[in-house]
């Protein structure tokens, strides 16, 4: 096996384990934001949760619940694993980064490595909407009043 089958066989294995065995499902407590967002294309939905500092400026802690395809349960489990303790910008730039990532116009390889296992998902635009819909759901939460 070359090497670039190698390292897509490793993605796959990744994305599958994060879908079947997510560490970050459940809800905060206490609940400072909650958030729902739907994909009617394929009916995947998650309910995100966020706990935040006493200051109310770091994440303490986001989990989900929800029903989706394995690129979106990994993708919400990777992305509240990744945002602990960020500030709600750091958050927001992460968000648009890895956007900007599955649209093929930056490479996050140094950056996040851990989201490199969706680059290729860039190769397939309907997929795409699968990896963002708890980043979306997660921008649009931190971007509402309270």
């Amino acid at each position: 096996m070359n090497t670039q089958n190698h390292l897509r066989n490793l993605q796959h294995q990744t994305i599958i384990e994060r879908a079947k065995y997510p560490k970050n499902r459940g809800k905060t407590n206490p609940i400072d934001r909650y958030q729902i967002g739907d994909n009617p294309m394929c009916g995947d939905r998650i309910e995100l949760t966020i706990k935040f500092s006493q200051t109310k400026q770091i994440i303490e802690d986001i989990k989900f619940q929800g029903k989706g395809c394995a690129l979106t349960i990994a993708s919400a489990d990777l992305m509240a694993e990744i945002l602990l303790g960020k500030t709600r910008e750091e958050a927001l730039e992460i968000t648009e980064k890895f956007r900007q990532m599955l649209k093929g116009e930056i490479s996050l390889s140094d950056n996040l490595p851990k989201l490199n296992i969706f680059q290729g998902v860039s190769q397939f635009p309907i997929r795409i909407k699968c990896v963002l819909l708890s980043w979306h759901t997660l921008k649009t939460a931190l971007e509402s009043p309270n």
